[in-house]
């Protein structure tokens, strides 16, 4: 005679439907979190009644024709072989100014985010010590957030008073300001590794840089590597908008011909710059698949 099995709990039984399961608890909402939503909706909606946006005018047939106009200006493009060389020329320019300039920013960053992670900066000893990594983090903190709230174009600004007009400006610019957003990453990321490994490693009596070397390296390494790549994608945008102010590339030959409304040159540093990003985005875009197999 055998002995029937007893059904779970949580299981449903022979003929109950799952309607007649009972449902997991409703999340409470938290009363700050309906409050945050109210405000954001009230600040939107503030935005659009001081900004006095005006769509009609925007989207009128005559301001439509006027910008189908001006794009018109742009077609054909110049196609001359010296102005074709000319513009290769500040497009290598862009893409050198965006590599270095993110290059830079990466080991820049990651020295910050060494001292900004409280990963990297708990430690056990004497209380002056440890007041003085706190003091360090605070500092490296303050350093990283000063860096990115400055935008990339007023940071080109002040470097173009002290070294002039050209790409270095812009090359510095760039660096400067995707340094503070590249360390504020790689510092979460930091945060973020497991600690097993690394515990394990310090019980053993391994030193504290042998230790990243061989137990958060590894971790963070793919995420570190794919913020760059991302960075390098909105650098070389930015590095085309730096020119603008007189930082070298193809934003520099941009305001040149725009400002004297030479619009067939205009058209071929507008197709030249959609190429170039297309080409980095490309790139950026395999080696991400390259590390994700």
């Amino acid at each position: 005679m055998g002995f029937a099995s007893r059904p779970h709990d949580d299981a449903a039984a022979p003929g109950q439907t799952g309607a007649e399961l009972p449902l997991p608890p409703r999340p409470r909402r938290s009363l700050w979190t309906i409050l945050a939503l109210l405000a954001l909706a009230a600040l939107v909606v503030a935005s659009f009644v001081t900004l006095d946006l005006q769509w009609r005018d925007l989207f009128s047939a005559q301001g439509l024709g006027a910008m189908a106009q001006f794009v018109r200006g742009f077609f054909p493009p110049e196609t001359g072989p010296v102005f074709l060389w000319l513009t290769a020329r500040a497009a290598l320019e862009t893409l050198a100014m965006s590599l270095l300039g993110t290059a830079l920013a990466a080991v820049g960053g990651l020295a910050l985010a060494l001292l900004a992670s409280a990963a990297t900066t708990q430690t056990r000893g004497q209380r002056g010590w440890r007041s003085g990594r706190s003091a360090l983090r605070g500092l490296a903190l303050a350093i990283l957030n000063l860096l990115r709230a400055v935008p990339e174009l007023i940071w080109a600004v002040l470097l173009l008073i002290a070294a002039g007009l050209g790409p270095m400006a812009g090359t510095l610019a760039l660096a400067l300001h995707t340094s503070g957003v590249l360390g504020r990453l790689f510092a979460q990321s930091l945060e973020s590794a497991a600690p097993d490994v690394a515990q394990a490693l310090r019980l053993r009596g391994v030193g504290a840089l042998q230790t990243f070397a061989w137990a958060t390296w590894p971790q963070i390494a793919p995420q570190l590597l794919s913020y760059t790549l991302y960075r390098w994608e909105n650098n070389i945008r930015a590095a085309t908008v730096l020119g603008i102010v007189g930082a070298g590339g193809l934003g520099q030959m941009l305001s040149y011909h725009l400002g004297l409304f030479h619009m067939r040159e205009t058209g071929t540093v507008l197709l030249a710059m959609l190429l170039l990003v297309a080409v980095v985005d490309g790139s950026s875009f395999a080696i991400r698949r390259v590390m994700a197999r």
